[in-house]
Protein backbone atom coordinates (compact mmCIF):
# COMPACT_ATOMS: atom_id res chain seq x y z
CA UNK A 1 0.00 0.00 0.00
CA UNK A 2 1.17 3.50 -1.04
CA UNK A 3 2.78 5.44 1.79
CA UNK A 4 0.41 8.36 1.70
CA UNK A 5 -1.82 6.91 4.04
CA UNK A 6 -3.43 8.19 7.09
CA UNK A 7 -5.41 5.40 7.15
CA UNK A 8 -5.46 1.62 7.06
CA UNK A 9 -7.21 -0.04 5.01
CA UNK A 10 -9.70 -1.53 7.29
CA UNK A 11 -10.24 1.67 8.51
CA UNK A 12 -10.95 3.45 4.93
CA UNK A 13 -13.76 0.49 4.32
CA UNK A 14 -15.42 1.04 7.86
CA UNK A 15 -15.69 4.59 6.81
CA UNK A 16 -17.09 3.99 3.37
CA UNK A 17 -19.38 1.72 5.44
CA UNK A 18 -20.54 4.53 7.55
CA UNK A 19 -20.49 7.30 4.57
CA UNK A 20 -23.93 7.55 3.67
CA UNK A 21 -24.93 8.61 7.51
CA UNK A 22 -22.29 10.75 7.66
CA UNK A 23 -23.23 11.99 4.35
CA UNK A 24 -26.71 12.67 5.23
CA UNK A 25 -25.81 14.34 8.29
CA UNK A 26 -23.11 16.33 6.87
CA UNK A 27 -24.80 17.77 3.48
CA UNK A 28 -27.39 19.56 5.37
CA UNK A 29 -25.68 23.18 5.40
CA UNK A 30 -26.38 26.95 4.97
CA UNK A 31 -27.26 28.27 1.60
CA UNK A 32 -24.36 30.91 2.79
CA UNK A 33 -22.06 28.42 3.23
CA UNK A 34 -23.03 26.95 -0.52
CA UNK A 35 -22.59 30.03 -2.19
CA UNK A 36 -18.89 30.55 -0.21
CA UNK A 37 -17.70 27.48 -1.84
CA UNK A 38 -19.32 28.30 -5.54
CA UNK A 39 -16.50 28.94 -6.91
CA UNK A 40 -14.78 28.76 -10.41
CA UNK A 41 -12.47 26.34 -10.78
CA UNK A 42 -10.68 23.21 -11.97
CA UNK A 43 -11.64 19.47 -11.97
CA UNK A 44 -8.07 18.38 -11.78
CA UNK A 45 -7.82 16.12 -14.26
CA UNK A 46 -4.12 17.85 -14.47
CA UNK A 47 -1.99 19.60 -12.44
CA UNK A 48 -1.35 22.60 -13.71
CA UNK A 49 -4.11 22.62 -15.80
CA UNK A 50 -4.55 22.97 -19.60
CA UNK A 51 -5.66 26.87 -19.39
CA UNK A 52 -1.58 27.02 -18.54
CA UNK A 53 0.17 25.42 -20.73
CA UNK A 54 1.92 27.53 -23.92
CA UNK A 55 2.44 27.11 -27.47
CA UNK A 56 6.65 27.78 -27.09
CA UNK A 57 6.23 24.02 -26.13
CA UNK A 58 6.80 22.28 -30.04
CA UNK A 59 6.63 19.42 -31.80
CA UNK A 60 10.32 19.30 -32.04
CA UNK A 61 10.68 19.48 -27.98
CA UNK A 62 7.95 17.08 -27.52
CA UNK A 63 9.87 14.44 -30.03
CA UNK A 64 12.66 15.28 -27.89
CA UNK A 65 11.04 14.45 -25.07
CA UNK A 66 10.05 11.34 -26.48
CA UNK A 67 13.22 10.08 -27.29
CA UNK A 68 15.04 10.74 -23.90
CA UNK A 69 11.97 8.53 -22.77
CA UNK A 70 12.93 5.43 -25.04
CA UNK A 71 16.89 5.46 -24.14
CA UNK A 72 15.96 5.61 -20.32
CA UNK A 73 16.97 2.10 -19.09
CA UNK A 74 15.20 2.87 -16.12
CA UNK A 75 11.81 3.84 -17.75
CA UNK A 76 9.44 0.66 -17.75
CA UNK A 77 6.52 2.37 -17.10
CA UNK A 78 3.53 1.22 -19.00
CA UNK A 79 1.35 3.18 -21.53
CA UNK A 80 -1.95 4.05 -21.17
CA UNK A 81 -3.71 4.81 -25.15
CA UNK A 82 -6.22 7.70 -25.73
CA UNK A 83 -7.99 7.64 -29.38
CA UNK A 84 -10.16 11.15 -29.90
CA UNK A 85 -12.73 9.91 -32.50
CA UNK A 86 -14.32 13.04 -32.52
CA UNK A 87 -17.45 13.11 -35.25
CA UNK A 88 -20.78 13.49 -34.62
CA UNK A 89 -24.08 13.22 -36.47
CA UNK A 90 -25.77 16.06 -34.01
CA UNK A 91 -24.85 18.78 -31.68
CA UNK A 92 -25.82 18.19 -27.82
CA UNK A 93 -26.12 21.45 -26.89
CA UNK A 94 -24.98 20.47 -22.96
CA UNK A 95 -21.82 19.52 -24.81
CA UNK A 96 -18.32 21.08 -24.43
CA UNK A 97 -16.17 18.58 -26.02
CA UNK A 98 -13.89 19.31 -29.06
CA UNK A 99 -16.17 17.57 -31.47
CA UNK A 100 -16.97 17.46 -35.39
CA UNK A 101 -20.92 18.09 -36.27
CA UNK A 102 -21.82 16.43 -39.75
CA UNK A 103 -23.42 13.90 -41.22
CA UNK A 104 -21.03 13.11 -44.19
CA UNK A 105 -19.20 10.16 -43.24
CA UNK A 106 -16.52 10.04 -45.80
CA UNK A 107 -14.77 12.94 -43.11
CA UNK A 108 -14.55 10.25 -40.77
CA UNK A 109 -12.51 7.60 -43.59
CA UNK A 110 -10.25 11.16 -44.44
CA UNK A 111 -9.53 11.16 -40.16
CA UNK A 112 -8.58 7.26 -40.23
CA UNK A 113 -6.03 7.94 -42.90
CA UNK A 114 -3.97 10.66 -40.82
CA UNK A 115 -4.77 8.77 -37.43
CA UNK A 116 -2.70 6.13 -39.14
CA UNK A 117 0.02 8.49 -40.03
CA UNK A 118 0.13 9.83 -36.38
CA UNK A 119 0.45 6.46 -35.33
CA UNK A 120 3.15 6.09 -37.43
CA UNK A 121 5.49 8.82 -36.45
CA UNK A 122 4.63 8.13 -32.62
CA UNK A 123 5.66 4.82 -33.33
CA UNK A 124 9.22 5.36 -33.98
CA UNK A 125 9.38 7.53 -31.10
CA UNK A 126 8.08 5.26 -28.65
CA UNK A 127 9.40 2.14 -26.62
CA UNK A 128 7.16 -0.31 -28.35
CA UNK A 129 7.92 -3.16 -25.70
CA UNK A 130 6.26 -1.53 -23.07
CA UNK A 131 2.44 -2.77 -22.02
CA UNK A 132 -0.79 -0.89 -22.83
CA UNK A 133 -2.50 -1.17 -19.30
CA UNK A 134 -5.64 0.76 -20.54
CA UNK A 135 -6.97 1.67 -24.01
CA UNK A 136 -9.36 4.15 -24.65
CA UNK A 137 -11.61 5.42 -27.55
CA UNK A 138 -13.17 8.72 -26.63
CA UNK A 139 -15.58 11.29 -28.49
CA UNK A 140 -17.06 12.70 -30.27
CA UNK A 141 -18.97 9.39 -31.16
CA UNK A 142 -16.83 6.36 -31.49
CA UNK A 143 -19.15 4.03 -32.90
CA UNK A 144 -20.18 7.45 -35.75
CA UNK A 145 -17.79 5.06 -37.50
CA UNK A 146 -18.65 1.97 -38.96
CA UNK A 147 -17.80 -1.31 -37.67
CA UNK A 148 -15.64 -2.16 -40.72
CA UNK A 149 -13.77 1.23 -39.51
CA UNK A 150 -13.54 0.15 -35.96
CA UNK A 151 -12.23 -2.54 -36.84
CA UNK A 152 -9.64 -1.43 -39.14
CA UNK A 153 -8.35 1.17 -37.16
CA UNK A 154 -8.10 -0.79 -33.71
CA UNK A 155 -6.31 -3.96 -35.40
CA UNK A 156 -3.51 -1.07 -36.39
CA UNK A 157 -3.56 0.09 -32.99
CA UNK A 158 -3.17 -3.29 -31.65
CA UNK A 159 -0.73 -4.62 -33.79
CA UNK A 160 1.38 -1.75 -33.17
CA UNK A 161 1.29 -1.65 -29.11
CA UNK A 162 2.09 -4.25 -26.59
CA UNK A 163 -1.28 -4.75 -25.08
CA UNK A 164 -1.33 -6.10 -21.69
CA UNK A 165 -3.44 -9.60 -21.51
CA UNK A 166 -5.03 -7.51 -18.52
CA UNK A 167 -5.61 -4.55 -20.37
CA UNK A 168 -8.71 -2.88 -19.54
CA UNK A 169 -10.21 -1.81 -22.97
CA UNK A 170 -12.82 1.07 -23.10
CA UNK A 171 -15.02 2.87 -25.29
CA UNK A 172 -17.76 5.63 -25.10
CA UNK A 173 -21.02 5.17 -27.16
CA UNK A 174 -24.16 6.99 -27.79
CA UNK A 175 -27.00 4.29 -27.10
CA UNK A 176 -28.82 6.59 -30.41
CA UNK A 177 -26.63 5.49 -32.73
CA UNK A 178 -24.68 2.19 -31.54
CA UNK A 179 -26.00 -0.44 -33.53
CA UNK A 180 -25.90 -4.78 -32.36
CA UNK A 181 -22.98 -4.82 -35.27
CA UNK A 182 -20.82 -2.00 -33.90
CA UNK A 183 -21.34 -4.25 -30.37
CA UNK A 184 -20.30 -7.65 -31.98
CA UNK A 185 -16.82 -5.85 -33.69
CA UNK A 186 -15.97 -4.29 -30.58
CA UNK A 187 -16.19 -7.38 -28.43
CA UNK A 188 -14.63 -9.14 -31.03
CA UNK A 189 -11.60 -6.99 -31.34
CA UNK A 190 -11.58 -7.08 -27.35
CA UNK A 191 -13.16 -4.54 -26.30
CA UNK A 192 -14.38 -4.92 -22.11
CA UNK A 193 -15.70 -1.90 -20.69
CA UNK A 194 -18.63 0.15 -22.12
CA UNK A 195 -19.51 3.53 -20.77
CA UNK A 196 -23.29 5.10 -22.42
CA UNK A 197 -23.62 8.56 -22.13
CA UNK A 198 -27.09 9.37 -20.98
CA UNK A 199 -27.10 12.97 -18.70
CA UNK A 200 -31.16 12.37 -18.50
CA UNK A 201 -34.28 10.59 -19.10
CA UNK A 202 -36.56 13.52 -18.13
CA UNK A 203 -38.19 14.19 -21.61
CA UNK A 204 -38.22 17.96 -21.34
CA UNK A 205 -35.09 17.85 -20.42
CA UNK A 206 -34.06 15.96 -23.64
CA UNK A 207 -35.73 18.15 -25.85
CA UNK A 208 -34.27 21.07 -24.51
CA UNK A 209 -30.28 19.82 -24.79
CA UNK A 210 -30.86 18.39 -28.19
CA UNK A 211 -30.56 14.97 -27.02
CA UNK A 212 -33.47 12.44 -27.59
CA UNK A 213 -32.94 8.91 -25.82
CA UNK A 214 -35.55 6.73 -24.77
CA UNK A 215 -34.97 4.22 -21.43
CA UNK A 216 -36.14 1.64 -23.66
CA UNK A 217 -33.35 2.28 -25.76
CA UNK A 218 -30.41 2.80 -23.46
CA UNK A 219 -32.19 -0.65 -21.96
CA UNK A 220 -31.61 -2.48 -24.62
CA UNK A 221 -27.81 -1.89 -25.28
CA UNK A 222 -26.83 -2.36 -21.86
CA UNK A 223 -28.85 -5.86 -22.23
CA UNK A 224 -26.72 -6.54 -25.78
CA UNK A 225 -23.43 -5.73 -24.27
CA UNK A 226 -23.93 -7.79 -20.82
CA UNK A 227 -24.52 -10.48 -23.59
CA UNK A 228 -21.39 -10.44 -25.74
CA UNK A 229 -19.49 -10.49 -22.48
CA UNK A 230 -18.52 -6.57 -21.79
CA UNK A 231 -17.31 -6.82 -17.90
CA UNK A 232 -18.06 -3.50 -17.11
CA UNK A 233 -20.93 -0.73 -17.87
CA UNK A 234 -20.25 2.51 -17.08
CA UNK A 235 -23.67 5.48 -17.18
CA UNK A 236 -22.58 9.44 -17.54
CA UNK A 237 -25.26 11.60 -16.12
CA UNK A 238 -25.26 15.09 -15.41
CA UNK A 239 -26.64 17.26 -13.04
CA UNK A 240 -27.42 21.18 -13.54
CA UNK A 241 -29.44 20.91 -16.56
CA UNK A 242 -32.48 22.64 -18.18
CA UNK A 243 -35.63 21.70 -16.28
CA UNK A 244 -34.22 19.15 -14.09
CA UNK A 245 -35.51 19.12 -10.28
CA UNK A 246 -34.67 16.62 -7.27
CA UNK A 247 -38.14 15.10 -8.53
CA UNK A 248 -37.25 14.69 -12.04
CA UNK A 249 -33.98 13.28 -11.49
CA UNK A 250 -35.16 10.93 -8.71
CA UNK A 251 -37.05 9.22 -11.78
CA UNK A 252 -33.96 9.20 -13.49
CA UNK A 253 -31.77 7.67 -11.42
CA UNK A 254 -34.59 5.02 -10.32
CA UNK A 255 -34.40 4.03 -13.64
CA UNK A 256 -30.59 4.10 -14.04
CA UNK A 257 -30.32 1.56 -11.58
CA UNK A 258 -32.34 -1.34 -12.94
CA UNK A 259 -30.18 -0.94 -15.42
CA UNK A 260 -27.06 -1.55 -12.44
CA UNK A 261 -24.16 -0.12 -13.88
CA UNK A 262 -20.96 -1.28 -12.63
CA UNK A 263 -19.99 2.18 -12.15
CA UNK A 264 -21.75 5.77 -12.38
CA UNK A 265 -20.60 9.04 -13.22
CA UNK A 266 -22.55 12.17 -11.75
CA UNK A 267 -21.33 15.21 -13.34
CA UNK A 268 -21.77 19.06 -12.51
CA UNK A 269 -22.89 20.26 -15.69
CA UNK A 270 -20.41 22.87 -16.96
CA UNK A 271 -22.55 26.07 -18.45
CA UNK A 272 -19.81 27.65 -20.35
CA UNK A 273 -21.15 29.58 -23.24
CA UNK A 274 -17.97 31.91 -23.31
CA UNK A 275 -15.93 28.56 -24.68
CA UNK A 276 -19.44 26.43 -26.70
CA UNK A 277 -21.65 29.33 -27.80
CA UNK A 278 -24.38 27.07 -28.90
CA UNK A 279 -24.93 26.17 -24.88
CA UNK A 280 -27.05 29.61 -25.67
CA UNK A 281 -29.24 27.84 -27.61
CA UNK A 282 -30.83 26.11 -24.40
CA UNK A 283 -33.42 27.96 -22.33
CA UNK A 284 -30.94 29.65 -19.61
CA UNK A 285 -33.75 30.80 -17.25
CA UNK A 286 -34.35 26.80 -17.41
CA UNK A 287 -31.17 25.90 -15.70
CA UNK A 288 -31.57 25.03 -12.18
CA UNK A 289 -29.75 27.47 -8.91
CA UNK A 290 -26.35 26.35 -7.26
CA UNK A 291 -28.40 25.11 -4.49
CA UNK A 292 -30.78 23.19 -6.72
CA UNK A 293 -28.00 21.80 -8.04
CA UNK A 294 -26.48 21.05 -4.60
CA UNK A 295 -30.03 19.04 -3.66
CA UNK A 296 -29.96 16.67 -6.76
CA UNK A 297 -26.89 16.01 -6.59
CA UNK A 298 -27.22 15.21 -2.44
CA UNK A 299 -30.65 13.57 -3.16
CA UNK A 300 -28.63 11.10 -6.09
CA UNK A 301 -25.68 10.34 -3.98
CA UNK A 302 -28.17 8.68 -0.85
CA UNK A 303 -30.08 6.96 -4.27
CA UNK A 304 -26.49 5.62 -5.11
CA UNK A 305 -25.31 5.02 -1.46
CA UNK A 306 -28.91 3.15 -0.73
CA UNK A 307 -28.16 0.79 -3.32
CA UNK A 308 -24.90 -0.28 -2.51
CA UNK A 309 -22.77 1.93 -4.57
CA UNK A 310 -19.33 3.39 -2.79
CA UNK A 311 -18.56 7.29 -3.66
CA UNK A 312 -15.23 7.39 -4.84
CA UNK A 313 -14.43 10.92 -5.33
CA UNK A 314 -16.11 14.16 -6.63
CA UNK A 315 -18.71 12.93 -9.05
CA UNK A 316 -17.65 8.77 -9.39
CA UNK A 317 -19.36 5.66 -7.80
CA UNK A 318 -18.91 2.07 -8.17
CA UNK A 319 -20.20 -1.47 -6.98
CA UNK A 320 -17.98 -2.52 -4.10
CA UNK A 321 -16.47 -5.64 -6.43
CA UNK A 322 -15.51 -3.31 -9.18
CA UNK A 323 -11.80 -2.20 -9.81
CA UNK A 324 -12.84 1.42 -9.32
CA UNK A 325 -13.73 0.79 -5.46
CA UNK A 326 -11.07 -1.70 -5.15
CA UNK A 327 -8.59 0.94 -6.15
CA UNK A 328 -10.28 3.35 -3.10
CA UNK A 329 -9.79 1.14 -0.88
CA UNK A 330 -5.85 0.34 -1.53
CA UNK A 331 -5.07 3.72 -2.22
CA UNK A 332 -3.80 3.03 -5.80
CA UNK A 333 -6.57 5.10 -7.35
CA UNK A 334 -5.23 7.99 -9.83
CA UNK A 335 -6.86 10.84 -12.08
CA UNK A 336 -6.18 11.42 -15.42
CA UNK A 337 -7.74 13.53 -18.72
CA UNK A 338 -10.38 10.47 -18.74
CA UNK A 339 -11.34 10.85 -15.13
CA UNK A 340 -10.79 8.52 -11.95
CA UNK A 341 -9.11 5.52 -13.21
CA UNK A 342 -7.18 2.20 -12.42
CA UNK A 343 -4.34 1.70 -14.58
CA UNK A 344 -2.80 5.08 -15.59
CA UNK A 345 -1.35 6.32 -12.25
CA UNK A 346 1.97 5.32 -12.90
CA UNK A 347 1.48 4.73 -16.90
CA UNK A 348 2.49 7.69 -19.61
CA UNK A 349 -0.74 8.34 -21.30
CA UNK A 350 0.06 8.97 -25.18
CA UNK A 351 -3.16 10.66 -26.92
CA UNK A 352 -3.85 10.09 -30.55
CA UNK A 353 -5.97 12.02 -32.79
CA UNK A 354 -7.34 16.32 -32.45
CA UNK A 355 -7.08 17.90 -28.95
CA UNK A 356 -5.37 14.81 -27.73
CA UNK A 357 -3.41 15.03 -24.45
CA UNK A 358 -0.06 13.02 -23.18
CA UNK A 359 1.43 13.05 -20.34
CA UNK A 360 4.89 12.29 -20.78
CA UNK A 361 7.53 11.73 -17.65
CA UNK A 362 7.34 15.39 -16.14
CA UNK A 363 5.68 16.85 -19.77
CA UNK A 364 2.03 17.36 -21.23
CA UNK A 365 1.64 17.61 -24.73
CA UNK A 366 -1.89 18.60 -26.80
CA UNK A 367 -2.72 18.10 -30.04
CA UNK A 368 -3.94 20.50 -32.70
CA UNK A 369 -7.55 21.20 -31.67
CA UNK A 370 -9.08 21.56 -35.88
CA UNK A 371 -8.86 19.06 -38.75
CA UNK A 372 -7.24 21.38 -41.11
CA UNK A 373 -4.00 22.52 -38.98
CA UNK A 374 -3.64 18.74 -37.52
CA UNK A 375 -3.86 17.22 -41.36
CA UNK A 376 -1.36 19.88 -42.24
CA UNK A 377 0.99 19.17 -39.35
CA UNK A 378 1.25 15.20 -40.40
CA UNK A 379 1.30 15.94 -44.11
CA UNK A 380 4.62 18.17 -43.52
CA UNK A 381 5.56 14.75 -41.63
CA UNK A 382 5.83 17.05 -38.08
CA UNK A 383 3.35 15.44 -34.71
CA UNK A 384 0.39 17.44 -34.62
CA UNK A 385 1.29 19.18 -31.32
CA UNK A 386 -0.58 22.49 -30.29
CA UNK A 387 0.61 23.23 -26.85
CA UNK A 388 2.09 21.65 -23.75
CA UNK A 389 4.18 22.18 -20.33
CA UNK A 390 7.25 21.19 -18.52
CA UNK A 391 6.69 20.51 -15.29
CA UNK A 392 8.85 22.40 -12.42
CA UNK A 393 9.92 20.35 -9.37
CA UNK A 394 7.43 22.76 -7.83
CA UNK A 395 4.55 21.49 -9.97
CA UNK A 396 5.74 18.01 -9.04
CA UNK A 397 5.23 18.81 -5.17
CA UNK A 398 1.40 19.79 -5.98
CA UNK A 399 0.72 17.24 -8.03
CA UNK A 400 1.30 14.85 -5.73
CA UNK A 401 -0.94 16.82 -3.27
CA UNK A 402 -3.74 17.68 -5.33
CA UNK A 403 -3.31 13.75 -6.07
CA UNK A 404 -3.76 12.60 -2.99
CA UNK A 405 -6.65 14.70 -2.02
CA UNK A 406 -8.92 14.23 -4.89
CA UNK A 407 -8.20 10.10 -5.13
CA UNK A 408 -7.21 8.87 -1.38
CA UNK A 409 -9.39 12.16 0.32
CA UNK A 410 -6.53 12.87 2.45
CA UNK A 411 -3.02 13.93 2.64
CA UNK A 412 -0.29 12.43 5.12
CA UNK A 413 2.44 15.10 5.54
CA UNK A 414 5.05 12.47 6.04
CA UNK A 415 3.58 9.98 2.95
CA UNK A 416 3.79 13.19 1.01
CA UNK A 417 7.15 13.33 1.06
CA UNK A 418 8.01 9.91 0.50
CA UNK A 419 5.88 9.71 -2.05
CA UNK A 420 8.14 11.88 -3.86
CA UNK A 421 11.14 10.62 -3.23
CA UNK A 422 9.19 7.19 -4.75
CA UNK A 423 7.90 8.45 -7.98
CA UNK A 424 9.58 7.87 -10.99
CA UNK A 425 9.15 11.48 -12.46
CA UNK A 426 11.56 12.53 -9.85
CA UNK A 427 14.58 10.66 -11.05
CA UNK A 428 15.96 13.47 -12.98
CA UNK A 429 15.23 15.99 -10.09
CA UNK A 430 16.73 13.68 -7.00
CA UNK A 431 19.60 16.31 -6.60
CA UNK A 432 16.80 19.28 -5.80
CA UNK A 433 17.90 20.70 -2.61
CA UNK A 434 14.15 21.13 -2.22
CA UNK A 435 13.15 17.32 -2.41
CA UNK A 436 16.60 15.84 -0.34
CA UNK A 437 15.01 18.42 2.36
CA UNK A 438 11.54 18.60 2.17
CA UNK A 439 9.14 19.25 4.92
CA UNK A 440 5.49 19.20 4.37
CA UNK A 441 4.43 21.90 7.08
CA UNK A 442 6.96 24.91 6.20
CA UNK A 443 6.76 24.19 2.29
CA UNK A 444 2.91 24.79 2.68
CA UNK A 445 2.76 27.06 5.42
CA UNK A 446 0.79 29.48 4.19
CA UNK A 447 -1.51 27.00 2.32
CA UNK A 448 -2.20 25.31 5.69
CA UNK A 449 -2.97 28.68 7.19
CA UNK A 450 -5.59 29.36 4.08
CA UNK A 451 -7.09 25.92 4.83
CA UNK A 452 -8.04 26.70 8.23
CA UNK A 453 -11.54 28.45 6.98
CA UNK A 454 -12.43 25.20 5.16
CA UNK A 455 -11.85 23.30 8.65
CA UNK A 456 -13.86 25.47 10.19
CA UNK A 457 -16.45 25.26 8.00
CA UNK A 458 -16.35 21.42 8.13
CA UNK A 459 -14.62 20.57 4.86
CA UNK A 460 -11.26 18.95 6.51
CA UNK A 461 -10.19 18.03 9.45
CA UNK A 462 -6.70 18.18 10.81
CA UNK A 463 -4.92 15.48 12.54
CA UNK A 464 -0.99 15.20 13.74
CA UNK A 465 -0.01 13.86 10.67
CA UNK A 466 -1.83 15.59 8.03
CA UNK A 467 -5.75 16.26 6.71
CA UNK A 468 -8.12 14.56 5.77
CA UNK A 469 -11.84 15.41 3.59
CA UNK A 470 -15.12 15.02 5.62
CA UNK A 471 -17.68 13.99 3.59
CA UNK A 472 -18.91 17.37 2.78
CA UNK A 473 -15.28 18.13 2.06
CA UNK A 474 -15.29 14.85 -0.42
CA UNK A 475 -18.12 17.33 -2.53
CA UNK A 476 -16.19 20.52 -2.63
CA UNK A 477 -12.47 18.64 -2.99
CA UNK A 478 -12.12 20.99 -5.89
CA UNK A 479 -11.81 23.79 -3.27
CA UNK A 480 -9.76 22.56 -1.27
CA UNK A 481 -7.49 21.29 -3.75
CA UNK A 482 -7.56 24.65 -4.92
CA UNK A 483 -5.79 26.12 -1.96
CA UNK A 484 -2.75 23.83 -3.42
CA UNK A 485 -2.74 25.73 -6.94
CA UNK A 486 -0.31 27.81 -7.82
CA UNK A 487 -1.08 29.01 -11.04
CA UNK A 488 -4.82 29.57 -10.14
CA UNK A 489 -5.96 32.99 -9.40
CA UNK A 490 -7.30 33.13 -5.90
CA UNK A 491 -11.25 32.77 -6.03
CA UNK A 492 -13.57 35.21 -4.55
CA UNK A 493 -17.09 34.85 -3.33
CA UNK A 494 -17.86 38.22 -4.40
CA UNK A 495 -18.37 37.49 -7.90
CA UNK A 496 -21.39 37.45 -9.87
CA UNK A 497 -22.72 33.67 -10.95
CA UNK A 498 -23.42 35.28 -14.06
CA UNK A 499 -20.35 36.58 -14.26
CA UNK A 500 -17.15 34.07 -14.19
CA UNK A 501 -14.11 34.90 -12.03
CA UNK A 502 -12.16 32.79 -14.27
CA UNK A 503 -13.43 31.67 -18.19
CA UNK A 504 -11.26 28.53 -18.08
CA UNK A 505 -13.64 26.87 -15.48
CA UNK A 506 -17.13 25.97 -14.79
CA UNK A 507 -18.62 26.54 -11.28
CA UNK A 508 -17.85 23.91 -8.11
CA UNK A 509 -21.30 23.81 -7.53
Amino acid sequence: MPANSLNTLANQQARQADFATLFQQATVVPNALLQRYNLTGPRYTSYPTAPIWNEAFSAPQLATILGQSKTQDANTQPYSVYVHLPFCENRCLFCGCNVVITQQKQHAEKYLIYLEKELALMAEKLDLSRPVTQFHYGGGTPTYLTPEQLDQITTLFFNTFNLALDAEIAVEVDPRVTTVEHLQTLAKLGFNRISLGVQDFNPQTQEAINRIQPFEQTQALVEQARSLGFKGVNIDLIYGLPFQTPETFKHTIEQVLQLKPDRLALYNYAYIPWMAPWQKQMPESALPSGEMKYAIFCQSTQQFLQAGYQYIGMDHFALPADELSVAWETETLNRNFMGYTTRSGQAELVGFGISAISSWNGHYSQNLKKLPAYYEALDAEMLPTWRGYELSVDDLIRQTVIQSLMCQNTVSYAGIAQALQENAKFRLLQSDETLASFDFTRYFADELKALAPLAEDGLLTFTSEGFELTPLGRIFSRNVAMVFDAHLAKPSADVSPDVPASPQFSRTL
